[in-house]
């Protein structure tokens, strides 16, 4: 029986890749059970196994006490000293209650409890492995469609990509395979839930961390993203060193490594902006493709006035207001967009108004002019009109 155990124990740790010791463990609480079921015991016992022979030993595990009250958990410090003359009142001794023929008992009765301790160390170790793995990439394959979540194979386990979580531009065709972002892994009484995303903006982070070698240096440091996802994506970006350019390295000689995320993204749009301490500037260049003519920040309210070519301003805003969400995330600012007609048509009405006109000595940000930022005041001035981009929905 020994032996059977022991050769028992070498396969499924080698088959299931386990520690020794816990399924030696799981082995010696299964034990316990067994004893207490055949032998109705109501001791507090322990069951010890050899891990070199093999060998099962049951004890009782009692309480030396000056006055036995409970047989089964105390005993008295003369039997006590019985076992050892070194025994004091209040220490825990181990007496051996092994009885005869315990191995194919314990065998016959714990085997269904030992596979489930086996199982539960399984996953144990299962969720351990992927636990690390969280806001990480994996790769796995399309398995199937489940109504409308997309399961996907990792190798050793099925995970979940939920509908919220999935791109627009993705088609999850079967065997097909992608890189995911492990979202979250869940331990449950079963396997581990293990919760993708192709839509998180970290997505895009890591990817661009594959391509880039700068980023996984700690040169180059992206400092903010948002994101629509499978539609466009803006990045900030930060160098440590003077002598390298953040937007460069992350778009890569002839665009090889944006073109490589975009690639992966099924073709999403990226747009890569150097971030900056100044708000106004990294305004003006969240804005891009667009070109800004003058920024007026409002440090109380993180709010922008921001002044746009008239030909520009749809640019500026985006299709439904895109480019102005992603820019107003990004930055974290409400952006307000307008275009010099339209700025020169709400000073001539403020002014109808009366009130003073006070000019800024702020000279104009993302601007290559040297105007100056005017801001209109007066008792008597009225809400100011403009589209609030900020505010569209997201």
């Amino acid at each position: 029986m020994s032996r059977e155990l022991l050769k028992a124990i070498e396969f499924i740790q080698k088959e299931k890749n386990l520690s020794a010791e816990v399924l030696f463990r799981a082995l010696e609480e299964s034990l316990v059970s067994a004893y207490k079921k055949n032998f109705e015991s109501y001791e507090n016992v322990k069951v010890r196994m050899n891990r070199e022979t093999g060998d099962i030993h049951v004890y009782s595990v009692k309480e030396v006490a000056a006055e036995v009250e409970d047989s089964l958990t105390h005993i008295s410090l003369e039997d006590a000293r019985m076992i050892s003359h070194e025994l004091e009142i209040g220490d825990i001794v181990d007496i051996e209650i092994t009885p005869k023929k315990f191995g194919r008992i314990a065998a016959q009765t714990a085997k269904q409890q030992v596979i489930q301790k086996i199982r539960e160390a399984e996953r144990d170790a299962l969720y351990e492995s992927l636990v690390t793995k969280t806001d990480e990439l994996i790769t796995g394959k399309v398995q199937r469609l489940d109504r409308r979540n997309v399961i996907v194979d990792l190798g050793k386990i099925e995970a979940v990509l939920m509908p919220s979580e999935q791109s627009s531009n993705d088609r999850y065709d079967i065997g097909e395979r992608y890189k995911f972002y492990v979202a979250e892994v869940k331990k449950t009484t079963k396997s581990p839930v293990v919760l993708l995303s192709r839509s998180n903006p970290n997505l895009v982070k890591r990817l661009f961390e594959l391509e880039v070698p700068e980023l996984t240096e700690g040169v180059v440091e992206i400092k903010g993203i948002s994101r629509e996802p499978g539609s466009r994506t803006k990045i900030s970006v930060h160098s440590y060193e003077e002598n390298v350019d953040p937007v460069g390295a992350c778009v890569g000689q002839k665009g090889n490594r944006v073109q490589a995320v975009v690639d992966e993204l099924r073709g999403e749009k990226i747009d890569i902006i150097p971030w900056s301490p100044d708000p106004a500037e990294l305004i003006a260049s969240s804005l891009s493709p667009a070109n800004v003519v003058r920024v007026v920040i409002n440090e109380s309210v993180r709010s922008a006035r921001v002044i746009v070519p008239d030909f520009q301003l749809s640019l500026a805003i985006g299709k439904e207001g895109q480019n102005a969400r992603l820019a107003a995330r990004l930055t974290g600012w409400k952006i307000d967009i307008k275009s010099e007609s339209q700025r020169r048509e709400e000073l001539e009405k403020e002014l109808l108004f009366g009130g003073d006109v006070k000019v800024d000595d702020k000279t104009d940000k993302g601007s290559a002019s040297e105007d100056k930022s005017i801001f209109i005041t007066g008792p008597e001035k009225k809400e100011e009109l403009f589209t609030n981009i900020n505010e569209d929905e997201d």
